[in-house]
């Protein structure tokens, strides 16, 4: 071996500290039997010998702290000045070597880190609802029964038309996805009612009830006249990088569709005797 060797003195209780200088010695000198045992476990010679050039390192214990103090050799005299071969410097304990303990060898001994899991949050990346501004979502459509009108006194039906939508773009200078989910649904009438639910409705088919019965998305107009109606969409949105799963962003948004005019009238029903358009002048015509 080019250079210097360094060899270990073992004190009582500090054998274990062979671990420390396993990378850069060809072995150590006055080690005890533990110490032989430590330095084989880890691909070390033991040897017995000083020869030239060669530094003995005694490990020193000082008011609870653990050093490494030269005691033999050239530089005996230089604490902190112990210089390394060049070609020894690259230390060979492997990716956890920076977590070895000067008295536990096994500590040294580390499995390579595994591949980072792919849906796993990017460190140190926090990404928040204003950071996905340039990311927007189509608007949600609406629909309602009966089409456009409603009868006074009695429920219109409204029916929300919305699905996750995922949109792509660049987010933090790199190209992502962002995924928005509907979780939940809010109808702003023009008369000042909100009827808001986690579901988009369902047609008074679909949900089997009768025509003007009332659901969970339904308005009743107390008077007849002109109104409006907005849906807004409370969305849910994630975002994910090339090759990562995907993450959550703390909040929700609401994204609002055109709003949609209705006709409210007032209708009354009557008894006839067989058909007004035939006999006008029939009872109830």
């Amino acid at each position: 071996m080019a250079g210097r060797r360094f060899l270990l003195s073992a004190g009582a209780g500090t054998a274990m500290a062979v671990a420390l200088v396993c990378s850069v010695v060809a072995g150590a000198a006055a080690a005890t039997d533990s110490c032989s045992d430590a330095a084989a476990a880890l691909g070390c010679e033991v040897s017995s010998s000083l020869g030239p050039g060669d530094v003995i390192l005694e490990l020193v214990a000082e008011g609870g702290d653990t050093t490494l103090r030269p005691v033999a050799g050239p530089d005996s005299e230089q604490e902190s000045d112990i210089d390394m071969p060049e070609e020894q410097a690259e230390p060979v304990l492997g990716a956890g070597d920076d977590l070895c303990s000067p008295i536990d060898p096994a500590s040294c001994l580390f499995e390579p880190a595994l591949p980072a899991d792919p849906a796993a949050p990017v460190p140190g990346v926090v990404v928040t609802l204003r950071d996905i501004a340039s990311f927007v979502p189509a608007g949600p459509g609406s629909e309602m029964e009966p089409g456009g009108w409603a009868v006074e006194d009695l429920p219109a039906n409204f029916v929300a038309v919305a699905s996750v939508q995922v949109v792509s773009g660049m987010l933090l200078g790199q190209p992502a996805d962002v995924r928005f989910t509907p979780v939940g649904f809010r109808w702003l009438h023009s008369d000042g009612a909100v009827v808001e639910s986690g579901s988009p409705g369902a047609t008074w088919a679909v949900l089997g009830q009768r025509e003007f019965s009332v659901t969970g998305t339904s308005h009743v107009y107390a008077e007849s006249g002109e109104y409006t109606v907005a849906l807004e969409v409370v969305l849910r949105a994630e975002y994910r990088f090339a090759g990562s799963g995907w993450q959550s962003i703390a909040g929700t948004l609401a994204v609002a569709g055109d709003p949609q005019r209705v006709l409210v009238g007032e209708f009354d029903t009557v008894l006839t005797n067989g058909d007004c358009n035939t006999n006008p002048s029939g009872p109830g015509c």
